[in-house]
């Protein structure tokens, strides 16, 4: 089941969730193609209930228009899922393909230190 924590991120709000939030945000960039994504999904909700209150955990599906497709390209997404963890608006750390929650959640705890 989906997590309501998990933030649906856009280009639209990408500014406002992702650069100016006051914590840490763990972003996953998928496609609902994407057969590594979907095994991702339940870890993705997971980490959202988990650290909700700590940081936020978005999603951003880079083929929903052409804006979120640019937002890929302009975060140096080659591969997917591509997870990036963005505090005080700069991009602190990134990994490429499924990754096991504990390798995610270290990366948010990285943050949050």
């Amino acid at each position: 089941m989906a997590s309501d924590n998990v933030v649906v991120v856009t280009a639209g709000n990408f500014e406002s969730e992702v650069v100016q939030s006051d914590v840490p945000v763990l972003v996953d960039f998928w496609a609902p193609w994407c057969g590594p994504c979907k095994m991702l999904g339940p870890v993705i909700d997971q980490l959202a209930d988990e650290y909700a209150g700590k940081a936020k955990v978005a999603k951003i599906d880079i083929e929903s228009d052409e804006d979120t497709k640019q937002l890929a390209v302009t975060h140096g997404v080659s591969s997917i899922p591509a997870l990036m963890v963005f505090k005080g608006g700069e991009k602190v750390e990134e990994t490429i393909g499924a990754q096991a929650k504990p390798a995610l959640a270290t990366m948010i705890d990285n943050a949050l230190a």
